[in-house]
């Protein structure tokens, strides 16, 4: 959904909710078919990125086919295979400065976009879309090293059932671990219509056999049988870091907490690149 307001804040009632929420019932009411259409476009069309990054030396991009549409990669390296994955209305040149880390330290990074993010195809973006075009990644390598996520992509990447990602570690940078909480209270502060927004879910939920109540990569983390990585700003508007704090002590889960890198900065961090060495060791 719109950035605007899947990454909306605060609690406190202001008009501008107000009329949201009388304007979608409305309009719901009245003419429920064109509703749906309108809020469709709006709930599940990310922003694309327009940020201009500047590319690594030797970056190979590759447009796959999949069942989600064109998908275009980023490799760059030689050596073991790292997916890297991004999250909301983000794309993959978000993590050029990473990769380069990544194929310094003697391996293959491998990036994509997801469906209606960055180079990708697709008009609409949603979590089972994601998951699906992941998959649909994977299935392009005969084995990977391990998975690295950022935002929204670590609920993808704990929701896959892929088998390439058994015993593999994955390293999640200010992960959405309470996704399905996060969605439904930030639609519900927005003042959207929360018969209209189930609608729109339901039919997405039906079209991949995806009910939103199953999503719980909380739960999932807790069940990885491999080491996770996390890194993650204390003060992270975005996405809580309380959820974080709570996996890190679980014994196959180590945190990182960041102060001041918020939640894009600390791809380009530091800690982060520290991080996946510890869990490259």
């Amino acid at each position: 959904m719109s950035s605007k307001i899947y990454f909306r804040q605060g609690k406190k009632l202001n008009l501008r909710r107000v009329l949201v929420n009388l304007t979608t019932r409305f309009h719901h009411r009245v003419a429920p078919t064109h509703a749906r259409k309108v809020a469709k476009r709006l709930l599940l069309t990310p922003e694309r990125s327009r940020r201009q990054q500047a590319e690594p030396e030797g970056l190979i991009r590759r447009p796959i086919e999949t069942s989600e549409g064109k998908l275009m990669t980023y490799q760059l390296g030689k050596g073991p295979t790292w997916i890297l994955g991004h999250g909301w209305s983000g794309s993959a040149t978000q993590f050029f400065r990473l990769m380069q880390h990544v194929a310094a330290s003697g391996y293959t990074a491998l990036a994509f976009d997801n469906p209606a993010h960055g180079e990708s195809e697709g008009q609409y973006g949603h979590l089972p879309g994601f998951v699906k075009a992941f998959d649909a990644v994977l299935d392009q390598q005969t084995h990977i090293a391990g998975v690295i996520a950022h935002s929204m992509g670590g609920a993808m990447v704990l929701e896959s059932r892929h088998p390439l990602l058994a015993n593999k570690p994955i390293l999640l940078v200010a992960p959405v671990l309470n996704y399905t909480e996060n969605l439904l209270s930030t639609v519900q502060q927005s003042g959207f219509s929360m018969k209209l927004f189930h609608e729109v879910v339901g039919e997405v939920a039906a079209q991949y056999q995806y009910p939103l109540d199953t999503i719980n990569p909380l739960a999932r983390l807790q069940q990885h049988p491999a080491p996770v990585g996390i890194v993650h700003d204390t003060g992270d508007r975005f996405a809580a870091f309380e959820y974080s704090r709570q996996a890190g002590e679980w014994g196959h889960v180590s945190l990182v907490a960041t102060d001041g890198l918020g939640h894009g900065r600390i791809l380009a961090s530091e800690p982060l690149q520290q991080a996946f060495d510890a869990l490259v060791r």
